[in-house]
Parts: C-alpha cells; structure tokens; sequence
C-alpha cells in the first residue's frame, strides 16, 4: 500500500502534512510518498522517528495556493505539489492522493488528470456532516456540481452506498434524498424526479429527508446537487460554532455560570470530540479512477493521519472496481429494457 500526501498543501503545511505521514508509518506501517520542496519536507523529518525506508520524497517547485483558479493552476503549475502527487495516482505508482490544499484545484485535478470513470457524468466530493449518534452522515454532493440532474444525483446515491459499505464498514447504508418535506412528490423537478429513479436502484433508499432532521441521524447519506449540500454544510458549521461561542460567553458570565462550566467540562469535551473534523479524515471525490481524498484545510497532524487512513481504506475496499461493476449492471439492465420496448 502507497499513499501520496500533497506535503504543500494546507494552512499548516508541511509542518501537519510530514507529521501526519509519519504517523501514519509508524501506526500503519504503509508506504508512503511525500510531494513539495524537499528542503523543507527534509527539515521537518529531521526530528521524526520512522522506517526510512517507508518514506519517498518527490521534489516538486510549485504550490497551487487558494487564490489562483483552479483549471487555470493544474494546467498550468505542472510542478506543483498537488498536480505531482495527482499523476502519481494516474499512474497507478499510489494507489491514493491526500491533499489539505485547494478544494477546487484537487477537483479539477481528480476529473482532468485521474480522470472519471466511465460513465460517471459527473463525480462528486462527500464531506461528513458530525451527527448526534457519535458518526457522521454523508453530504453527496457537498460542492462539487452546482447544477445537477438527475442522473447525476443516482450516480452520487450508489457511488455513496458502496463507499459506506466498502470504508466506513455500514452493512446496510440509508440513502436520503434532500427535500424541502418528507412526503413524496414534494420538491423541484430535479429531486421529484431523481425520488422516482433512486426508488428503482437496489439501495436501502428511506426518502426524502428534510435539513433538520440529518443531524439527527435518520439517512447515512444525504444525496444533494452540489449547492445545496455546500449550503447545507456550511449552515451547519456557523450554527455549531456560533452555539458554542454563545454557551461559552453565557457561562463565563457570572461565578455561578463558571461553576457549571466546570462541572460540565468532561462532557462539552464530549461534545466537541463529537463534531471535530479531525476525527473524521476527509472528504472523498467519488467516481474519480482512483483515491482522492481531500483533507480540511486547517488539517492538523492528527487530521492529516486519519485521512490517510481513509485513503488506506479506500484503495483497500475496491471501491473504484465496485463503482465500475455497478455501471456495468446498470448498462446492461437498460439494454434488456430495450429489447422489451
């Protein structure tokens, strides 16, 4: 097993990226193949314990930051970090990419250089959404296709159901289709339409499922376009921050708020634990051929470990060849469907 880390990307990179890959090394005992400037890849290793021979440094000159525009930097900075690690999947020389870097550009990179499967029209990026059971519920789309058909919303629903089975280890994964209500025929004509076509896949399908309720844990993935999960996402994020930050300045209030605090301390520990992004990995770009997972921007070391460990998973559950057998079934069921017309 080999796994490529973009060392460049991220905000705390490569402080984070080289700390997560030893790490992962010394915990997993995988290969693993870092791509940046090698001096400072080098300098951060100086102090690390780890199997030398575990560990590759690709020297590239380029980083692709947040500013520039994300077809136009992987065409362009082809000695990039990211765009290094990208062709190193293409060519079957990692079986994943981790990046902490550019959303956008890992996108643009995942589809123009990894390439999609075929058949795939279009793939998606599945961030987790923390939900109060303790897991994390899947955003499929989380941002990746503003516009979207659908088509496109069946393929995210059984791209997302065989990477639940296959990574997170849910026998039976629960597929949600986002709605503005729960009972069937609501909605615009894309979900009106895509209910009708998620109901004839051989999935556990359990509805329309409004925003409210997915925090709540009632679907394991929530089958969305692009824009309404990235909304839906980002909602949540500000709502539990703002919520946190309000508790916080009520309790600090008053000696008798402070008191609480305390004695509530272990479980807002808890609480917090539960809805870390750095204990979850990252987020996988579905229908690509091969792993790309991409990690939070402000990734730790520990963050940057767990996604690879994501990407282990990943490249170890065949996810890539499950995505393909069902393509091929689907093609050949329409066919007879033909022959029946």
């Amino acid at each position: 097993m080999k796994i490529v880390i973009d060392a460049m990307g991220g905000d705390n990179a490569p402080q984070a990226t080289v700390e997560g890959a030893v790490q992962a090394i010394n915990e997993y005992g995988i290969d693993v193949i870092l791509t940046g400037d090698r001096a400072q890849i080098e300098k951060e290793l100086e102090s690390k314990t780890y199997d030398k021979n575990k560990l590759e440094i690709i020297h590239t000159t380029e980083i692709i930051e947040n500013e520039d525009k994300p077809v136009m930097a992987v065409r362009r900075k082809k000695d990039s970090s990211m765009v290094a690690a990208l062709n190193l999947v293409k060519g079957k020389k990692a079986d994943a990419i981790v990046s902490a870097g550019s959303t956008g550009a890992l996108l643009a990179g995942g589809t123009l250089i990894v390439g999609r499967i075929k058949g795939i029209d279009r793939p998606c990026l599945c961030p987790g959404l923390p939900n109060i059971k303790g897991g994390t519920t899947l955003l499929a789309d989380g941002g990746a296709n503003a516009d979207c058909k659908p088509k496109n919303l069946t393929q995210f629903a059984f791209m997302s159901d065989i990477y639940l089975r296959k990574v997170i280890g849910i026998e039976n994964p629960r597929i949600g289709l986002a709605n503005i209500g729960t009972e069937e025929g609501k909605g615009n004509e894309l979900v009106k339409e895509a209910y009708y076509e998620l109901k004839d896949l051989d999935l556990n399908f359990v509805g329309n499922v409004e925003a409210r309720d997915v925090i709540n844990s009632v679907c394991d993935a929530l089958i969305c376009d692009g824009f309404t999960g990235n909304t839906l996402l980002k909602s949540c994020e500000g709502v539990a921050m703002s919520l946190m930050k309000l508790m916080k300045d009520k309790f600090m209030e008053s000696f008798k708020g402070k008191v609480g605090a305390l004695m509530l301390k272990d479980s807002f520990k808890e609480i917090k634990s539960m809805m870390d992004y750095t204990e979850y990995g990252g987020a996988p770009l579905l229908g690509v051929k091969g792993g790309v997972i991409k990690a939070h921007g402000s990734s730790n070391a520990f963050a940057i470990k767990n996604a690879i460990n994501q990407a282990i998973k990943f490249a170890n559950g065949n996810v890539v060849e499950d995505i393909e057998q069902v393509l091929k079934e689907l093609s050949e069921k329409e066919k007879a469907q033909d022959k029946e017309n």
